[in-house]
């Protein structure tokens, strides 16, 4: 699964919206971790920023004076974002590895890293193109998961999911490769969002009495939560 799942349509059409939906509810995510810690980037980028809604959102919801921009490898996802371009906001369709002498406030990584087959190379890559970067990963590794046979077959077959995290996993990862880790919480996208199937549905009131409980308890039993991390 290489990158012409994104570039020739293939992620398209077994996602058709591109996440278009969930943009508003993960673009309140990013500003809190931004308030949360204080930050006030005057430039904001977006690494695989999809339909480009996001960064839309963020713009929106921040200083008039921030400047945002998405790369994006996928011709298909970036004529979702050429009509949403704007002063101050703009997309580049354009491996973001390929860019010389660019440097950023704040990166996005939102829902990336589990898609690229070599994500410890291109995290070192980026680590110099900005201060901070802030990322948002899928924690598919669930005890649930694993005692079931769709889940994880799913996230690979249609969402494209090449890596499978924990919290744990994931905060090692970004240690290792020589990153900073200065922030993080859990994002509850199968409790907040609209369900997508009935098990998500039913599982909502489970995971919900679990995580009021114990936080980390219940992500690695029940799933269905992501990582926020701010990173430098």
């Amino acid at each position: 699964m290489k990158n012409n799942l994104y570039t020739e349509g293939k992620y398209l059409a077994n996602n058709p919206t591109w996440h278009e939906e969930d943009s508003e509810w993960k673009a309140k995510q990013i500003l809190l971790m931004i308030q949360k810690n204080n930050l006030y980037p005057k430039t904001v980028c977006e690494i695989g920023c999809g339909a480009g809604k996001i960064l839309q959102e963020l713009q929106e919801n921040m200083d008039e004076n921030v400047s945002l921009i998405g790369y994006e490898i996928s011709p298909q996802a970036y004529k979702l974002c050429e009509n949403k371009k704007r002063y101050k906001l703009d997309y580049k369709i354009k491996d973001i590895l390929l860019e010389e002498n660019i440097s950023f406030d704040v990166i996005l990584l939102i829902d990336l890293i589990e898609h690229l087959e070599d994500y410890f190379q291109f995290l070192r890559k980026i680590k110099d193109k900005s201060k901070y970067k802030i990322l948002h990963i899928p924690l598919d590794l669930s005890i649930i998961a694993l005692l079931r046979k769709s889940p994880l077959s799913n996230s690979r077959k249609k969402a494209g999911h090449l890596h499978f995290f924990t919290k744990e996993i994931a905060i090692q990862i970004l240690k290792d490769i020589g990153y900073e880790v200065l922030d993080s919480f859990y994002t509850a996208g199968s409790i907040e969002l609209p369900s997508k199937s009935l098990i998500t549905k039913i599982s909502k009131l489970p995971r919900k009495l679990a995580f009021f409980i114990n936080k980390d308890l219940a992500v690695r039993i029940f799933g269905g939560y992501s990582l926020m991390v701010l990173v430098k």
